[in-house]
């Protein structure tokens, strides 16, 4: 197989791992919380040719040599961490983030016996439920059921048939009256973690990230990825909750779709290579002596 045809396939096989991840943040668009995925190319191997001396002829300006390269692969999938668009729902569980911040929920994974793993998302989208048959409080869940924690890693309670408020800095009081000011209690603060850095965080689905296996292991490596804080207290770099928003998917479709018709011409660009090579090919085949 000649040199321009593992170009074309090792490029191609990068180029169609790029369209995958356009066409899963494209189908994300009105998920909630979602943030887009970001692809990295490197060059897989570039040396440098040398041509004879009698190629140095009068009048060439460019040097002897030339460079040859094996295609590029998709070395990296990185997530795209920029604010959403915040939509008002008026829907009182319905929780968003201002700022690189990222909510603790509580996922089991099915065993009894083995402790719950804690986990890391953007969408807010959250409700009320009855845990364990406990009428008399209610439990912030995720809509898929894991629990929402506070900041002392506990999950938030409501008591049932109470209404509830959250402040900016995350703090969770109850009521019974028709106004909070009627007299409400406090009742925790919702646990938020800073993403220091993102590009280590794993996604498993449900739109819930988690820090990977390998390096949760290590609590020093895990401080350096993610940063427990208080929602509003750093002056800086400020995070927010704000009731009754979600955050929408940063995912900008006329920008997406720009870069896949680029893509697409790559894409192109690379098959006509291959085709070209593999006629080449089929033409000296096919000489006679």
């Amino acid at each position: 197989m000649n040199h321009s045809m593992i170009n074309s396939m090792v490029s191609m096989s990068g180029i169609q791992q790029k369209l995958d991840i356009m066409a899963n943040n494209m189908a994300n668009i009105n998920t909630v919380g979602f943030k887009r995925k970001e692809a990295t190319f490197e060059d897989i191997l570039t040396s440098m040719k040398q041509q004879p001396q009698s190629f140095q002829k009068e009048g060439r300006l460019s040097p002897l040599g030339f460079n040859q390269g094996w295609g590029a692969k998709l070395s990296q999938v990185s997530t795209n961490f920029s604010q959403g668009t915040l939509k008002d729902t008026g829907v009182p569980t319905d929780l968003a983030l201002e700022g690189d911040g990222l909510f603790k929920v509580r996922v089991a994974d099915g065993d009894p016996e083995q402790p719950a793993n804690t986990l890391y998302t953007r969408d807010g989208s959250f409700s009320l439920s009855v845990i364990n048959g406990e009428p008399d409080s209610t439990y912030l869940t995720t809509k898929e059921g894991h629990l929402v924690l506070g900041k002392d890693n506990n999950p938030i309670v409501i008591p049932a048939g109470h209404k509830f408020m959250v402040d900016a800095d995350g703090q969770v009081f109850s009521y019974n009256g028709s106004l909070p000011e009627e007299g409400s209690e406090l009742q925790g603060q919702i646990g938020i973690v800073r993403a220091l850095r993102p590009q280590f965080l794993q996604q498993v689905g449900d739109n819930l990230f988690t820090v990977p296996a390998g390096i949760a292991a290590n609590q020093e490596e895990v401080d350096n990825i993610l940063q427990p804080v208080e929602a509003g207290s750093d002056l800086e770099k400020p995070i927010a909750i704000r009731q009754g928003f979600l955050e929408q998917s940063n995912v900008n479709l006329a920008d997406e779709i720009t870069e896949l018709l680029t893509v697409q011409r790559a894409f192109q660009l690379s098959s006509r290579a291959l085709t070209s090579s593999d006629t080449m090919m089929g033409l000296v085949n096919n000489l006679r002596s």
